[in-house]
């Protein structure tokens, strides 16, 4: 394979947002330790709390404190902004990446010549045990069919077409490039679909959606998560999705596909 550009480890880091008192931390940062030296790993919070610092001190790891209100978006944004290398991932803190996920990110970055973000298939961790599939993973995993050939990760018609029936990329598996990408990634203001609506505005940019077709981080799916909380609120993220589709589509068809995609929040519960 030829080198496109020459990113190593040193050029990235790993962000794991913390919320409260996730007893999940310290699963994920084991996780990232396994591939990468602790400089390059740190912790970012909003919600500072004797345990957020003791396992900061525990593992020796920065901590980053968030002065501003707690939410999603200005969490992220907060995180991404403290990494000074040029590729970031914002792990969250209740997910594990797989020891060959750093380097599974940095080849598909090294293979092609002007990349915008890279993300991977993933599992789901239910119950302590990993989930490789299920109706969920199967649609998603469908619906990123058409990243799986390098040729067609420049494609802006194609990685816009596989987001308009629905958000496929996981967040927590990707990596960004931060040049390529605005200093705030995220909108605020959008609770549930922040992702989707980021992965929308990157989507017409030039340059490659690096996609690795590997399950190779895993979400935990659990009733304390913050999307499951969202679910639950007055079904709060329908509104967002339908928001979404009528980005892509005329509302005829948008009224459609809403009425398809509210079934799938029912696997984001245990």
């Amino acid at each position: 394979m030829s080198r496109k550009n020459n990113y190593t480890k040193l050029d990235h880091t790993f962000v794991v947002c913390a919320y409260k008192e996730s007893k999940y931390l310290r699963k994920c940062i084991d996780s990232l330790l396994k591939q990468q030296d602790k400089e390059h790993i740190l912790i970012a919070t909003a919600t500072i709390n004797d345990y957020i610092r003791d396992v900061a001190d525990e593992y020796g790891i920065r901590l980053y404190e968030n002065p501003a209100e707690p939410g999603i978006a200005g969490d992220w944004n907060f995180a991404y902004a403290q990494a000074d290398t040029p590729l970031v991932t914002i792990a969250h803190q209740d997910d594990i990446y797989d020891s060959d996920y750093l380097q599974s990110m940095l080849d598909a970055f090294n293979s092609v010549s002007n990349p915008i973000l890279a993300h991977s298939a993933y599992y789901e961790i239910r119950n302590g045990k990993k989930v490789y599939t299920n109706r969920l993973l199967r649609i998603k995993k469908m619906l990123l069919l058409p990243q799986v050939p390098k040729i067609f990760w420049n494609s802006v018609f194609l990685r816009r077409r596989s987001l308009s029936l629905g958000c496929a990329i996981c967040c927590p598996s990707v990596t960004y490039v931060k040049d390529r990408l605005p200093e705030e990634p995220f909108e605020t203001g959008c609770k549930a679909d922040l992702d989707w609506q980021a992965w929308e505005r990157f989507s017409k940019l030039k340059g490659a959606f690096c996609y690795v077709s590997r399950p190779i981080m895993g979400h935990r799916v659990h009733e304390e998560s913050e999307t499951s909380h969202v679910i639950g609120e007055n079904n709060g993220r329908t509104s967002e999705d339908y928001e979404m589709y009528r980005r892509f589509w005329p509302k005829p068809i948008a009224d459609i596909l809403i009425k398809f995609y509210e079934k799938g929040q029912d696997s984001n519960s245990l």
